[in-house]
């Protein structure tokens, strides 16, 4: 059988991957195989804190909308139960925002759904 010379297929997919690492610190962008455990660890990473980062925001704008709430004499729970009786709940993200931005606002709202 004759020896089969691997041609420009397997270099375009070297240099793909190398390119993907050219970031990358020390050997993991330049010698092929660290820099292909590198892709796969990086695109695991990126996927798993895709993820985390939607927990790591709901989680402050929870703090930011119990900080603004105790400023007006409300724990969060009770805002948010007050909230879901009145059928009035928007999303956190809205109301984090309101409370930081535009303080008057955020009391007015909780002033009128605890009443």
């Amino acid at each position: 059988m004759t020896r089969i010379k691997r041609g420009y297929i397997a270099r375009k997919r070297r240099k793909k991957i190398l390119a993907f690492a050219s970031g990358f610190r020390g050997a993991h962008s330049k010698l092929f195989r660290t820099a292909d455990q590198q892709k796969i660890r990086a695109l695991v990473s990126a996927h798993r804190d895709r993820s985390k980062r939607k927990r790591d925001l709901r989680r402050l704008w929870i703090t930011r909308i119990n900080a603004a709430a105790r400023n007006n004499g409300v724990s969060y729970n009770k805002f948010i139960r007050y909230l879901y009786k009145r059928q009035l709940l928007s999303n956190r993200r809205i109301l984090a925002q309101i409370a930081v931005l535009d303080k008057n606002c955020f009391s007015t709202i909780i002033n009128n759904i605890i009443e």
